[in-house]
């Protein structure tokens, strides 16, 4: 569990943006056309990343950064340093409220979360910020012992 933006350092940030955004061209959204894409940094730089994927039963679709956390999660990941959005509206689109819940069950609440509009630019808040007071791993019984 991890971190905040000051220990991601220039390169980083630049190939996390620039995954994100690429992201969007693999999107699989027909029914909405509202492409998100995502990336997420391992504690050990790898990246790994995601795009949204629709469903004809709407609720049914998976969120860009689920995929890019899922993936990296099964890929073995436990710590990360930072999770890049990017949709194509300006101003930029946050996390949802079940991502911002996936991001907290891996992540401290001073984790960076980057947001990138349609033209490139990004706004950063912490997971903390878009989900003060949160529930995760920590707050369940027993949760001490197992980890």
């Amino acid at each position: 569990m991890t971190s905040s933006a000051d220990h991601l350092s220039a390169q980083e940030l630049e190939t996390l943006s620039t995954k994100a955004i690429s992201a969007k061209d693999v999107a699989y959204c027909p029914y909405s056309k509202f492409r998100v894409g995502a990336c997420v940094l391992t504690q050990t730089g790898e990246y790994f990343h995601g795009a949204n994927v629709e469903n004809a039963a709407y609720p049914v679709g998976t969120c860009a950064e689920r995929v890019a956390l899922g993936t990296a999660v099964v890929a073995g990941h436990r710590d990360f340093k930072a999770i890049a959005v990017a949709t194509d509206i300006e101003p930029a689109a946050s996390p949802c409220g079940m991502c911002r819940q996936f991001i907290r069950e891996f992540c401290t609440s001073s984790f960076p979360i980057f947001m990138y509009d349609g033209q490139g630019n990004f706004t950063m808040k912490t997971i903390g910020e878009l989900l003060p007071d949160s529930f995760g791993p920590d707050d369940l019984p027993g949760a001490k012992e197992q980890s």
